[in-house]
């Protein structure tokens, strides 16, 4: 079942809605997979690389119901042909990164409010995880089907200390290896940048990029701060794109909306699949770049994408 916001413009014959929609002509079969395995978030044979994207308009919705013909691929500035298409709605795992440092204050009950719209969206076959930080992160709640357990938790946090960031985050990497699912995501909420760390910007960025875990951040920001804490947008960005996810910035009213919006775009990734450009099991990191061409008669579209992969090791 699709959600919609019941924002609806007509558009030369096609209907947009809250995910914007085209109707699809038909729809490429997804790549046969062993029986009981989810779709990954990247996935890697001597063959064949699985991609997972998402595209929206410029109201920033979902849109679905696009063509292999909307879409052209790049590994490495080498165009490679679209061999399997598909739009999976799979079970995922998702490990929520929710800040309680001292600077959140007020923001916390909002945020709790955030966490509580974005399991709306979830499927019955889901598990989560939640991981608070202030001056240094720990697993509240482990893996579990149940996201009663985490709302409870979430009731008894409490704003104090510093901001250990990238710590949270790779806490929440770390615990993802625990779950046997292959679609994976984490969704950091927090209002600044970091400033309480052991792992830097460098070691975090080596370990997403050898990561299979999709990032999306919603920043509360505000206010002066501190030098760290203004460069909050700027690593959750990096961090974000560099997976195929996005950083929303938000204010503490808008918070509940944009967890609900993260969560349907969860719902509606599409994966393109490909050979490839020749060179396999090098252990190199590879650049990919999708791009997405808009239907006749409708607005500029954009794509979000894993930015690349380590290829294996011969």
């Amino acid at each position: 079942m699709r959600l919609g916001f019941g924002l609806l413009a007509i558009v030369c014959g096609v209907l947009l809605a809250q995910p914007a929609q085209i109707e699809p002509r038909r729809r490429t079969p997804a790549p046969a997979r062993d029986e009981g395995r989810d779709a990954p978030n990247l996935r890697i044979d001597t063959t064949l690389v699985l991609v997972p994207v998402t595209v929206s308009d410029p109201l920033n919705r979902p849109v679905v119901g696009l063509e292999k013909e909307n879409f052209r691929l790049f590994e490495d500035r080498v165009e490679r042909p679209i061999l399997n298409f598909s739009m999976e709605d799979e079970p995922t795992a998702v490990g929520l990164i929710f800040d309680t440092s001292g600077s959140m204050g007020e923001k916390l009950k909002r945020s709790r409010l955030a966490a509580v719209e974005f399991f709306k969206t979830a499927n019955p076959e889901d598990e989560f995880f939640l991981v608070e930080f202030d001056n240094q992160p720990r697993l509240v709640v482990p893996l579990t089907h149940d996201t009663t357990k985490i709302e409870s938790e979430l009731l008894f946090s409490r704003s104090k200390g510093s901001t250990a960031l990238m710590d949270a985050i790779y806490l929440g990497l770390h615990e993802m290896r625990k779950s046997r699912k292959s679609k994976k995501a984490l969704l950091v909420i927090s209002d600044g940048g970091d400033n309480s760390s052991r792992y830097t910007v460098s070691e975090l960025n080596h370990l997403v990029r050898e990561s299979d875990v999709l990032i999306y951040g919603i920043g509360v920001f505000g206010g002066a701060g501190t030098p760290e804490e203004q460069s909050g947008p700027w690593l959750l960005n990096r961090i974000a794109e560099e997976t195929g996810g996005r950083l929303f910035i938000a204010n503490a009213g808008e918070l509940p909306d944009i967890a609900k919006k993260i969560g349907i775009d969860l719902r509606n990734r599409y994966v393109l699949g490909y050979t490839p450009t020749g060179v396999e099991r090098d252990g190199k990191y590879h650049h990919i770049r999708v791009q997405v061409i808009a239907p006749r008669g409708m607005p500029k579209l954009t794509a979000h994408w894993r930015t690349g992969y380590y290829a294996p090791l011969r």
